[in-house]
């Protein structure tokens, strides 16, 4: 019997992910950030969503990408990472869809770059190519500068 995984996809730069859906709580447009002052570049702000504070992470900075268009919107995706939720800023959000768990491959040694440490596997579909991120290695960011300080 095939393992089926839900996958929700977004995109940054121009590129496709995918997350874990069962790691999602929302997905909206950004609301209005707090910036935190002398976090590192990818930390975007805060977001007070219902009272709870929940830190924002530019994923177009966190992978050293390009600068978005300063027109341009940029949607946010809530997810749970042990009991604390964080924001990812994202250019565009895609569909869910269900996915083969079978059929995620291994990050190939041929990428480079800032992306690889928050991969966790390929998954082709359609010709394209879905880099699935572990919300966990992405919080594993935030608390490696933490520990710089």
């Amino acid at each position: 019997m095939t393992a089926l995984r839900q996958m929700a996809t977004f995109y940054v730069d121009g590129k496709i992910y995918g997350i874990d859906v069962m790691q999602v709580q929302g997905v909206g447009q950004a609301p209005l950030l707090t910036p935190m002052p002398l976090a590192p570049m990818f930390v975007k702000g805060l977001i007070n969503l219902r009272g709870q504070i929940v830190t924002a992470i530019g994923l177009r900075e966190l992978f050293a990408a390009d600068p978005a268009d300063s027109a341009a919107e940029t949607m946010s995706i809530v997810c749970t990472h042990e009991h604390a939720l964080l924001s990812l800023l994202v250019d565009s959000v895609g569909d869910v869809m269900d996915i083969d768990e079978t059929a995620i491959e291994e990050v190939p040694s041929t990428v480079d770059g800032v992306i690889k440490r928050f991969m966790e596997g390929v998954y082709a579909q359609d010709g394209n190519l879905i880099s699935v991120l572990g919300v966990n290695r992405i919080a594993q960011a935030l608390n490696a500068k933490e520990g710089d300080g």
